[in-house]
């Protein structure tokens, strides 16, 4: 049976691989998305259903989870677990990440990829602040020195980089899309810690297919709201002509689309594992940190400068990553060293 009382060593087992999915999204979703608009890709509100639109791969683990607790349950099993509440509010957080998404790629529409990382850098914090008043997140000096560092390295990335106005953007337009960016990271900033409020407010224990079906109901609701937007705008009907002026081509138009809906779908899934194994702001500290490595990949596949700034800030979020896993160590340690004491007291107390 799936369980929620999951090992440390387990549950660390699933941080990682969590991260890693993360990781696989959120360094080639921004990249796959600036290829879209670098080649000719114009279409805000498809670019922000893309981010979504790869719910139903969620469909493939919760069928292998279900064939499991039937193996082991027989007909016992039971088909799902999300109750009406859960889906409720999966659905509403869901609609408002539809709007983020929205957000971010008209802000991404207008904005050199450098920029990114004054979003990453504002996300981080909102996120802080949303864990703590939202979840009640209590903070180490170890993980605020991680934000800390993590933030003013981001920022440094933004307001260091050489990174100009695109060309054929208008003033107007690129200070537009700088605050469009900016509200999408503190609307992020909140859905976070309101993931993991769902989490501690479910009454049920938490299963690894009750994240995966709060998962898809987020990204349903999220590309039913972005469908809506497409359907208004006329996105369906301009895809053909779209495809078909493509500077790579009308058949690697779709393999980007494809791929790119794939891509964002790893971000969203790692972002809730990660939030069930640790927290929030575990998951906010890792978009952050992996923002160097995603400039480092704009500069092998887009050739961009990789100037000190960027080499500073890579240190700076470095430097971050490992305080705030440290201060998780110490405070695994600490918690371990308290559990004997613990028990010999109610063993005492008990022979007493």
């Amino acid at each position: 049976m799936e369980d929620k009382g999951l090992s440390t060593n387990m549950r660390r087992i699933l941080l990682v691989i969590n991260c890693l999915i993360l990781a696989v999204g959120i360094c080639g979703g921004p990249l796959m998305m600036r290829l879209y608009y670098v080649e000719g890709g114009s279409r805000v509100w498809l670019s922000s259903w893309l981010q979504t639109a790869g719910w139903p791969l969620t469909l493939i683990p919760l069928a292998i989870l279900y064939f499991y607790r039937r193996k082991v349950e027989g007909s016992n099993a039971k088909f799902y677990f999300i109750t009406p509440r859960i889906f409720i509010a999966s659905f509403v957080i869901g609609v408002v990440t539809g709007l983020d998404d929205f957000l971010y790629s008209w802000g991404g529409s207008k904005l050199p990829v450098s920029t990114s990382s004054l979003l990453l850098a504002a996300q981080l914090a909102f996120t802080s602040v949303g864990a703590f008043f939202i979840v009640k997140l209590k903070f180490t000096p170890y993980s605020i020195n991680a934000v800390i560092l993590l933030t003013v390295g981001a920022v440094l990335l933004g307001v260091r980089s050489n990174g100009d106005r695109p060309e054929g953007v208008t003033s107007k337009a690129y200070i537009l899309g700088f605050m469009m960016t900016l509200l999408a990271a503190a609307l992020y900033g909140v859905i976070l810690p309101c993931i993991e409020l769902i989490y501690l407010k479910a009454k049920q224990v938490i299963t690894a297919t009750l994240v995966l079906e709060i998962q898809m109901v987020m990204c349903f609701a999220a590309t039913a709201f972005c469908t809506v937007g497409m359907i208004a705008n006329n996105d369906f009907q301009a895809m053909s002509r779209e495809a078909k002026q493509f500077n790579l081509g009308e058949a690697r138009y779709y393999t980007v689309i494809v791929w790119t809906s794939i891509i964002w779908q790893c971000f969203f899934v790692g972002v809730i594992g990660v939030i069930y194994c640790s927290s929030s702001l575990m998951s906010g500290v890792m978009i952050a940190v992996l923002l160097p490595v995603t400039e480092v990949l704009a500069v092998v596949f887009f050739r961009e400068n990789f100037s000190g700034e960027k080499g500073l800030a890579l240190f700076l979020s470095l430097w971050g990553f490992v305080s705030y896993f440290y201060g998780e160590f110490r405070q695994t340690k600490k918690q371990k060293n308290k559990s004997p004491q613990i028990e010999m007291k109610t063993t005492h107390t008990e022979s007493v």
